[in-house]
């Protein structure tokens, strides 16, 4: 008579195991994906498992009610301290008694899939690379002589197959002691790292210690700074929060900044030490906001453009800043976090930076790529991260192609008049009336629109205190649409434009949305000088995409993809009016969130996939703005709104956009376009 059958569902892998065998055992043997920290000691309870009773004819097996032995004192115990749902098993106690069909449910696999809540649901896999194992060790004696962190590795290779480790003079610093006081049972920390680099202890327990430990995933951008604490445990996000770049100081875009390094002699330097005083002091913060120990966090991944890239790495970007554009490195680059000065996490935290694409594309537009992976698209999809260097991807399976623009930070509120960071307080969003001209709009923090009677009590604690990047999107486009702007960009005058908002303003005129100075609050405007550094963001990213449309060969797209923490608040018909992206239709035009962030928490959290994108990026097709001639060409002509000479013809059913002009070149109120002839 054979052994019994032991089949695992989900995954359908089986095999016959003699009596006695216990369901870990039986897993582990099948390369099944049943969790464990403790090693089959009944500690941890990560092992649940939920056996099925009754006929599987799909598995070909009956499953009697004593295929598995009987329930245990020690389930018993884990089910008084912290609760067993009903049916479950510990895999570690429960032992085969005759054929069974055992499902491993999702909080019990190792690889576990955490959903992404955004537009793309992609999940991501858990694989970390930093693991707890619960181990016993042998205590020394005096007739064998070794030393304890000799036989603590010789525990782990027997009881984990882990081999090659290696442990800094940290972790031999805290053994001894974390040995005894385990009574010769501890949990230790391993970091597995990319490619063959020699497994790491990077720290250690006594006795059995379950963690939760915590990374980072940290989108570090020219303009701000976002970052994730993230279970390794689960890959939830347990807190988020972000700072302002403090190089911001140093120039407001990044061949500003390579122009600093340049003119200034250690001003790179200087750069690299605000940098990484300011990622400090964010993991403080972030952790205090979480109520965690910052000590807790032993990994950190950064995405990046390759300016930020190289100032973070302390390598100086004057190559950066001139052709052919030379990266220092375009590979991953896994290091301690001690050598980059980020002494506020673990001791021996591990940073993770993503593969860089080219010299002007970098590895935040590799972390769009691993989010949104558009090379396993059927459709032709185009994807923007939005930002103050907007990074364009363009593919479907067949092939992807990859740019980066300079939009500069105007999309993030600065370089506008009334601009801010979003914050409590900020117009987000508005409408404008068409027929009365007037506005309406919402605050970050509040939900009610400004017409309504209690929107005053609502905002009286945050007040109103200045219009964030989508709130400056939706204004120009509604003002578009209500014919206070002309295709050009132009403002009108109060003769022009039928209301008493368009203000004048020197020899131009702005458009009053919000005046509170007699509450002692802002003044709100859109002034002409915001319209043009708006024209300039918007003809930059328009004009990167339509290159690599070129490079591919197509006039449209099938569908658009808006990326970036800012790229999640915009409205795709706002941004088609204003013509940031190409005509398409509303239904195909979607938020990803931010793309960049979450692909830096699917390489925290999977290490396989920090491999999968260095061979993703090597496939990518570079395209250079800064060299093509057609750039400029694209530029100029997306400096009309929507555009000069693309057309919009499925924006024009949703919106049709008033005829107007207001160049009238005499600089009066009157309403003629003809323009004044030079002399």
């Amino acid at each position: 008579m054979s052994d019994p059958l032991v089949v695992f569902t989900p995954s359908g892998k089986r095999g016959h195991f003699p009596v006695g065998t216990p369901i870990l055992t039986a897993a582990r043997q099948l390369g099944v994906d049943l969790d464990s920290v403790c090693g089959g000691r009944g500690i941890c309870s990560k092992c649940q498992i939920t056996p099925g009773v009754g006929e599987f004819s799909k598995h070909g097996v009956t499953v009697a009610p004593d295929a598995l032995s009987k329930w245990n004192s020690v389930e018993q115990r884990y089910k008084d301290k912290r609760g067993l749902i009903d049916g479950r098993r510990l895999g570690c106690q429960a032992t085969v008694q005759g054929d069974v069909v055992v499902d491993v449910p999702p909080e019990s696999q190792v690889h576990k899939q955490v959903v992404r809540k955004a537009a793309s649901a992609r999940p991501i896999t858990m694989d970390p690379a930093t693991r707890l194992y619960f181990v016993e060790v042998v205590e020394p004696d005096m007739h064998e002589p070794s030393g304890d962190l000799e036989r603590l590795k010789r525990a782990l290779k027997k009881q984990w197959g882990l081999t090659d480790l290696f442990a800094d003079l940290t972790v031999m610093r805290k053994l001894q002691t974390a040995l005894r006081k385990g009574q010769w049972s501890v949990t230790v920390a391993v970091h597995s790292a990319l490619h063959d680099d020699r497994p790491r202890i990077i720290d250690v327990w006594p006795g059995y210690f379950e963690g939760p430990l915590y990374g980072l995933a940290i989108d570090l951008g020219s303009t701000t700074i976002a970052a994730h604490l993230c279970s390794l445990t689960d890959g939830d996000v347990v807190a988020s929060s972000g700072v302002m770049n403090p190089q911001i100081r140093f120039g407001e875009d990044l061949m500003s900044r390579v122009s600093y390094a340049m003119m200034n002699p250690g001003g790179d330097a200087e750069m690299t030490a605000a940098v990484r005083a300011s990622i400090n002091g964010l993991t403080e913060a972030i952790a205090t906001d979480a109520m965690i120990d910052p000590k807790d966090i032993v990994e950190c991944v950064f995405v990046c453009n390759p300016v930020m890239h190289h100032l973070l790495l302390g390598i100086d970007p004057v190559e950066l800043g001139q052709a052919p554009f030379a990266l220092a490195t375009s590979e991953a680059v896994e290091l301690p976090a001690a050598e980059l000065d980020l002494n506020s996490m673990h001791d021996s935290a591990r940073i993770f930076l993503l593969p860089c694409i080219a010299g002007h594309v970098g590895a935040d537009a590799a972390a769009v790529a691993l989010s949104e992976a558009p090379d396993q698209s059927d459709e032709l999809v185009l994807v923007v991260d939005v930002g103050t260097n907007a990074e364009i991807l363009l593919g479907n399976t067949t092939k992807v192609l990859a740019c980066s623009s300079p939009t500069g930070p105007a999309f993030e509120g600065a370089q506008i008049s009334s601009g801010q960071r979003a914050a409590p307080g900020a117009i987000e969003r508005i409408e404008i009336d068409p027929t009365t001209k007037e506005p309406r709009f919402q605050v970050i923090g509040c939900d009610l629109w400004s017409d309504d009677p209690a929107f005053a009590a609502a905002t009286a604690q945050t007040g109103i205190t200045g219009i964030c990047g989508s709130g400056i999107i939706e204004a120009v486009a509604e003002m578009r649409m209500a014919g206070l702007l002309d295709p050009s960009g132009l403002i009108g005058s109060a003769a022009q434009t039928g209301t008493e908002r368009s203000i004048p303003d020197g020899r131009t005129h702005s458009y009053l949305i919000y005046d509170g100075t007699d509450q002692d609050g802002p003044r709100i405007t859109v002034t002409q000088g915001d319209i043009r550094a708006i024209q300039l963001a918007k003809s930059a990213l328009y004009a990167g995409a339509r290159l690599l449309m070129d490079e591919m060969g197509v006039d449209t797209v099938d569908k658009v993809t808006l990326a970036g923490a800012f790229g999640a608040h915009i409205s795709p018909k706002h941004a088609m009016v204003l013509g940031m992206i190409p005509d398409a239709t509303l239904e195909n035009v979607t938020s990803a969130g931010n793309a960049a962030g979450h692909g830096a928490r699917i390489a925290l959290c999977n290490r396989t996939q920090r491999a999968g994108i260095s061979k993703t990026v090597r496939a990518i097709e570079k395209v250079e703005t800064a060299i093509e001639p057609k750039f400029q060409e694209h530029f100029v002509n997306a400096n009309a709104i929507p555009h000069a000479t693309d057309p919009f013809p499925h924006l024009a059913t949703i919106a049709p956009l008033p005829d107007v002009n207001f160049n009238t070149g005499s600089g009066g109120e009157g309403g003629g376009r003809r323009r004044r002839r030079r002399a």
